[in-house]
């Protein structure tokens, strides 16, 4: 049995380097067990996933922007009320593009599941 195993491992090894997309669903059996194996295709991850450079980027606008308005303690609160906003818009530009133009790519995954 372990010699039809190394097999299969040799076999779904040799696909997968020759860019040979395996089954979609195996089962492997072991004690009363077997492995269900699937591919699944899941959305690719942004580098900036809190977007940091979106919010930085929106708030100095922001701020900018509420500067020019009002005098005195008011220049004050609308330079705080244009950066926190600015930031919120700016969070929201960059997530919106990253999620239009994310990929996606295909896993596998396995889990064991009992007999019975």
């Amino acid at each position: 049995m372990p010699t039809i195993r190394r097999l299969l491992v040799s076999v779904l090894a040799g696909s997968l380097l020759a860019g040979i997309s395996p089954v979609h669903a195996q089962d492997h059996h072991h004690e009363g067990r077997h492995q269900v194996c699937e591919n699944v295709r899941v959305k690719n991850t942004p580098k900036d996933r809190h977007q940091i450079a979106g919010t930085a980027i929106g708030a100095v606008a922001g701020g900018l922007l509420g500067h020019q308005v009002g005098g005195g303690k008011g220049k004050t609160l609308a330079t705080i009320g244009g950066a926190v906003a600015g930031g919120y818009a700016g969070k929201k530009v960059q997530e919106h593009h990253q999620d239009e133009h994310a990929g996606t790519h295909i896993e596998r995954r396995c889990h064991w599941v009992d007999r019975r």
